[in-house]
């Protein structure tokens, strides 16, 4: 039992807010899908980024004052 390793967890210290890196890849996929012409890629990166910014307006929500539990 001693000779098995111990899968441990990788942890990055982020220097953005999950809200912020959320907003940065959105504003990424737009510029990247305004260089494309029509067709499913650019529709792709389009998505990726109503996602992103969907992801962060729930974590604004969640993270809400209100939402809290009573002390």
């Amino acid at each position: 039992m001693a000779d098995r390793m111990i899968a441990r967890r990788n942890r990055t210290k982020h220097e953005l807010s999950f809200e912020e890196r959320l907003l940065d890849a959105a504003r990424d996929a737009r510029l990247a899908a305004s260089k494309l012409p029509p067709g499913d890629k650019r529709e792709m990166l389009l998505s990726q980024a109503r996602e992103s910014e969907a992801a962060a307006a729930i974590n604004r929500w969640i993270s809400s004052p209100g939402l809290r539990a009573p002390k």
